[in-house]
């Protein structure tokens, strides 16, 4: 009986630093992105209100990884692409991912 209430809650204090852990989702643990690649012309757009957002990138499990840029249209009229962006809590850096915003 001892056992298992004492393996149960072993368990229960792994899963919540595991959790806690996760809790930080955002945050890696590797300095800020490389500079942005520098590519040839982005093309014309597929359509009328159209907007290019550019190509950046993000942190993977390993390391930074690019994402190309890509066409897309604001999901409501006005709207415009905020890039997504390293800030720092302290020294520790964290990303937040791009989002469309009302002008």
């Amino acid at each position: 009986m001892l056992s298992t209430k004492l393996a149960q809650l072993t368990l229960l204090i792994g899963l919540t630093g595991a959790l806690g852990a996760c809790g930080g989702a955002h945050y890696y643990g590797y300095g800020p992105p490389p500079a942005p690649r520098v590519v040839g012309a982005v093309g014309y757009a597929p359509g009328p209100g159209y907007v290019w957002i550019d190509g950046f990138y993000r942190p993977g499990p390993s390391g930074y990884v690019w994402t190309g840029g890509r066409w897309a249209r604001p999901p409501y009229r006005g709207g415009y692409w905020v890039p997504g962006r390293t800030y720092y809590r302290g020294n520790r850096p964290y990303w937040r991912e791009g989002y469309w915003r009302r002008h």
